[in-house]
């Protein structure tokens, strides 16, 4: 195959999905640091964890926002020292730390969404809630085979 023959879509979509999570993500962050809000990282926690509630476990977010456990205890760690988030213990089993938004966290979140949603109706306003959702569903099946494969191995 010459690189001017078209491929079939199944050939282009992880490449493209790659490319466009990156796009998304620098778009994210420019948006966010001319803001004063910065380190995607975090942000990608704060959010998370703001989705998911408070009370989950560390690997309960972990798993969400598809970081390993260790790179994750960085970011707690540098999250409680700001004093956005805080560890308690699970009422049950002492080995678990269960997270919660501080007041402050709270508040850095609501300005982070704010942000975030002018980027995204932004970028998606030429898709229709339906078109949307189909994309999102989409999503959805490659994440959980992504994770069957993942079970196996």
């Amino acid at each position: 195959m010459t690189p001017k023959e078209p491929m079939a879509p199944r050939r282009v979509v992880g490449f493209r999905m790659v490319g466009l999570g990156r796009r998304w993500r620098h778009a994210l962050d420019s948006r966010l640091s001319a803001a004063g809000l910065s380190d995607g990282d975090t942000l990608v926690g704060m959010i998370g964890l703001h989705r998911l509630g408070d009370g989950i476990s560390q690997s309960e977010l972990a798993a969400a926002i598809g970081i390993d456990g260790s790179t994750l205890v960085r970011l707690l760690d540098m999250l409680v020292e700001q004093d956005l988030i805080e560890r308690q213990p699970h009422p049950s089993d002492r080995r678990v730390k269960l997270l919660h938004l501080t007041a402050a966290g709270r508040t850095k979140v609501l300005a982070i969404r704010k942000r975030l949603i002018a980027l995204e109706d932004e970028l998606l306003c030429d898709l229709d809630d339906e078109t949307t959702q189909i994309l999102i569903d989409a999503f959805d099946k490659i994440d959980q085979r992504i994770a069957s494969l993942n079970d196996k191995s």
